[in-house]
């Protein structure tokens, strides 16, 4: 298991020290090791993502153990991977150590006692070391201090950590039942012939009460259900959709309001995406669902590359965004992120909704979504586009949606040309 443990603690420092993206370091990991069995490839996600979503408190903690961190960063963040298992696993405390003394070894024989004695101190110190972790923001939180603030500022101290203890959980798995096959109450009736259950959350969503893999799913494969959270669900009812519309999906990829569009709705739809890879991904979710639409390739900030001249009477603005409203899906954004960041989407997601307004036809609506918490990137860019675009009006839309225990945090705000 100690190659788990290095494995881990190379993910997070790609992360941490080269800003790299977890799933995709995941992803490359496990091609270069097929041989490893799936108990091993999911010890090695839990590690990963487990050590980044608590990495404010491991992180105070270490430094309570250690006064000077050694110069060699593969130590330390082998010390924070055991800390999470000694923290939050189930392994063995016995285990975790020697585990770790011994992949120390494997790196700098020299420091394998000081990784063992920073191990057992922290066994024998674990409950005054949590209560000095939570003495500090970042401790409590798991999140960057700048974060944290920032929420406090726009929400208050309450609203703030609830935001701020909801990315920091598990995330649900929830289904978009596919209802050109089934209805929700028939699907739900299939799970649970398959031993697995669900509550309803909407006309097409269901929690699974605890994660499957897609194979147990039944009818997956065919297309009968898709994973979508509550929150993107809500995409294509609020884009007031009809039959018969040329609807542009801006920003498309991976593709689940693309196809969710599509299984409501019998329409012309474009989904536009500036990664060809990417849009692959949508291509093999229609395929799977069996739906289509026309693939485009181009950067939604300019038309003039990709839009054929015939406007659209609905476009879903996905924007890039912090995606600070999904993180608990994605625990290494917290730490990639900086402050002026905000500012960046901010002025990005500005120029697409401008360049797309163009496109849409008079009386035609413009969906705005972000998966973000963050006013700066939501009613701040709303507000500066209805200042610069009087033939923009907003109409009663979602608004701010936080996260909570059963959906991810979005943002919708509904625009009608006039």
């Amino acid at each position: 298991m100690q190659y788990i443990q290095l494995a881990a603690a190379h993910l997070v420092q790609h992360v941490l020290e080269h800003g790299r993206n977890l799933n995709q370091v995941l992803d490359d990991t496990l091609r270069s090791n097929p041989h490893w069995k799936s108990g091993e490839r999911g010890a090695l996600q839990d590690l990963s993502f487990g050590t980044l979503r608590h990495y404010g408190q491991l992180r105070v903690m270490l430094q309570q153990l250690m006064q000077k961190p050694p110069e060699d960063s593969r130590i330390t963040l082998l010390l924070l991977v055991a800390l999470y298992q000694l923290q939050y696993s189930q392994t063995t405390p016995y285990t975790v150590v020697d585990q770790a003394v011994r992949a120390v070894r494997h790196l700098n024989g020299r420091l394998a006692g000081l990784c063992n004695a920073v191990l057992r101190n922290f066994l024998r110190q674990q409950d005054d070391l949590l209560r000095k972790a939570e003495a500090s923001q970042e401790g409590r939180y798991n999140h960057p201090l700048w974060w944290i603030k920032q929420l406090q500022a726009q929400y208050g101290p309450e609203v703030a950590g609830q935001i701020l203890q909801a990315g920091n959980q598990h995330p649900p798995m929830t289904l978009r039942v596919n209802l050109r096959h089934h209805t929700l109450a028939e699907y739900q009736a299939l799970l649970q012939h398959d031993g697995l259950s669900a509550q309803a959350l909407s006309t097409s969503a269901l929690l699974l009460d605890k994660p499957v893999g897609v194979d147990e799913l039944p009818g997956f494969r065919q297309g009968w259900v898709s994973v979508q959270d509550a929150g993107a669900q809500q995409a294509a009812e609020l884009l007031d959709v009809q039959d018969g519309m040329r609807v542009l999906d801006a920003c498309a990829a991976p593709g689940g309001k693309t196809a969710h569009l599509l299984e409501r709705h019998a329409i012309e739809l474009h989904a536009l995406d500036h990664d060809g890879k990417r849009l692959k991904r949508v291509a093999d979710n229609l395929h799977r669902l069996q739906l289509s639409a026309k693939l485009l390739t181009g950067d939604a900030a300019q038309p003039a590359t990709w839009w054929d001249g015939q406007p659209y009477q609905r476009i879903l603005a996905d924007v890039p965004c912090s995606a600070s409203g999904v993180v608990r899906r994605h625990p290494d954004i917290k730490w990639l992120r900086r402050p002026e960041d905000l500012a960046s989407f901010a002025a990005q997601q500005l120029r697409i909704v401008q360049a797309l307004w163009s496109l849409l036809a008079p009386g035609g609506k413009l969906l705005y979504v972000t998966c973000s918490v963050f006013a700066a990137e939501n009613e701040d860019v709303v507000t500066a586009f209805l200042t610069q675009q009087r033939d923009a009006r907003r109409l009663p839309c979602a608004g701010q949606r936080l996260p909570t225990a059963t959906q991810d945090g979005f943002f919708y705000a509904l625009l009608e040309k006039i």
